[in-house]
């Protein structure tokens, strides 16, 4: 292999280190920066980070929602953005807003088509993860929750480094033994790249009758819980199956802010206090 020009090498240098200082300066406007993660695919981890960020706004916090699920973006759809398109300003490029204290960017916003396959390489899929947070003006948030893609991969691992310093990481999981065993790698990833663990959520805990609201344990029950106490991490709550939960993603419609009296919609509330706390105490500390 012939070795690059040290001049050459140089400015690749001073390149990446002025990109990261554009990154550093549009984060600096974000209080608090959450991944919402699983060692396993199939635990309904984005309709948990989508719900999420629902509840955070809702709670009078301005959010921003950052989908970096290159290969399978669903965020747009969860949250019926589906065919919305990105508007630029200057050298920024505008996220999509779901309400003025909820905002979306998601690779999907730049598909020709929704049915169109994203393949790229690692060094692709760094390079825009890169540009969502060097590029896209977010403004003033008070919360970036970011879905990633499971495993532990390329695109967690970037954002990790990318971020520098972000808060920490919700961990998504279903009870079944065979999710936890590969959920356990996601805490040990998170452990070693000492990302804090906010706790983790056990999602498709029992089945929610739509008749008379009885939770029937379908999937079994308790592992999400039992790991997170064998682990030593806090344990956020359990999310039963529910079919409205089913029909609002569908539709689109984020079930926590259509359904916000609901068993389910208290879970998520619950779910999110420890988050709600870093702003209390960062609020605090000032």
């Amino acid at each position: 292999m012939t070795k690059q020009p040290i001049e050459t090498q140089d400015k690749q240098q001073q390149k990446m280190e002025e990109e990261q200082n554009q990154i550093r300066l549009r984060m600096s406007r974000i209080k608090h920066k959450i991944l919402v993660l699983s060692g396993k695919g199939g635990v309904g981890k984005s309709t948990v980070a989508a719900n999420l960020a629902v509840s955070l706004s809702l709670a009078g916090k301005r959010v921003g929602l950052l989908d970096i699920d290159i290969h399978g973006p669903s965020i747009p759809k969860i949250l019926n953005l589906e065919g919305k398109q990105l508007m630029s300003m200057a050298d920024a490029i505008m996220p999509v807003p779901v309400s003025e204290t909820l905002l979306v960017m998601s690779i999907g916003f730049m598909l020709r088509d929704k049915d169109d396959a994203v393949i790229w390489r690692g060094p692709m899929k760094y390079h825009m993860i890169k540009q969502f947070l060097k590029d896209v003006e977010w403004g003033q948030l008070d919360y970036l929750v970011i879905d990633s893609p499971p495993g532990t991969g390329d695109e967690p691992l970037s954002i990790i480094q990318l971020l520098e310093k972000p808060d920490g990481a919700v961990i998504v999981t279903t009870p079944q033994q065979v999710a936890i065993s590969d959920v356990r790698k996601g805490v040990s990833f998170c452990r070693s790249l000492n990302l804090p663990v906010f706790g983790v959520i056990e999602n498709m805990s029992g089945f929610t009758c739509p008749q008379c609201g009885h939770i029937t344990d379908i999937f079994k029950t308790g592992g999400g819980e039992r790991m997170a106490r064998e682990m030593g991490i806090p344990f956020l709550g359990k999310i039963p199956i529910d079919p409205q939960i089913v029909n609002a993603c569908d539709s689109g419609h984020p079930y926590i802010q259509k359904y916000q009296n609901s068993s389910v919609a208290n879970s998520f509330n619950k779910a999110i206090k420890p988050i709600l706390e870093i702003e209390n105490d960062s609020s605090g500390s000032m």
